[in-house]
């Protein structure tokens, strides 16, 4: 009898667990040291330099911390906003705050703006816009592994600005289990590069061409 195949829901959920006690088991000083440089490299993106509105989120389960970042953005007159978590149809809002004091915990316990907060709206703000997304593994493709929610998947189908992937070098892999509503990201940032994913493609797309 042969084994019966693994479903892309299994594997998911076997990485999730790996990779959530890998980056656990990451030492306070090294994770400081990392983020701190993650948090240098995004202000030189020139996705983030040319952005009116940048979109971020507040760290849990030992993400990477662009609370830094942040400030950094505020104080450059940027428009910062932070997710709110639908949790009845994991769907999501970013609203926008002008201190990372008016962050509350809402959903799931997350740090979020207040549900007054002005929000932001892909559709009908024309303002260059950069997101930067969580995730547990990134693979070479763009493509997350993240907490099974399904929140950013919906929220990116509705952005069309820069998506910047922020990951730790040693948790990105070949290839995750990829469903038909996925969305990649369009750069990667790690303490160590940044990799630009479009420009990558538009590489390759020349190659074959030829």
């Amino acid at each position: 009898m042969k084994d019966r195949p693994i479903s892309y829901r299994e594997k998911s959920k076997e990485l999730r667990a790996r990779y959530l006690e890998k980056r656990r088991s990451i030492p306070s000083d090294l994770k400081a040291e990392m983020d701190a440089r993650i948090c240098k490299s995004a202000l030189n993106l020139a996705s983030f330099r040319f952005s009116k509105v940048v979109l971020l989120y507040a760290p849990i389960k030992g993400e990477i911390d662009l609370m830094p970042f942040a400030r950094e953005a505020m104080a450059k007159g940027k428009a910062v906003a932070f997710p709110r978590c639908n949790t009845s149809d994991h769907t999501m809002t970013y609203h926008f705050v002008r201190d990372l004091d008016e962050l509350v915990p809402g959903a799931m316990n997350i740090p979020e703006p207040r549900e007054d907060a002005p929000i932001y709206s892909p559709e009908s703000d024309l303002r260059e816009a950069v997101c930067f997304i969580p995730a547990l593994i990134y693979d070479e493709g763009g493509y997350r592994v993240g907490y099974g929610g399904g929140y950013y998947d919906r929220y990116l189908r509705r952005f069309s600005g820069s998506k910047v992937g922020v990951i730790y070098s040693d948790f990105i892999v070949k290839k995750v289990p990829r469903g038909r509503f996925d969305m990649k990201c369009d750069i990667m940032l790690t303490e160590k590069n940044v990799r630009n994913l479009e420009l990558k493609r538009f590489i390759l797309m020349r190659k074959f061409r030829k």
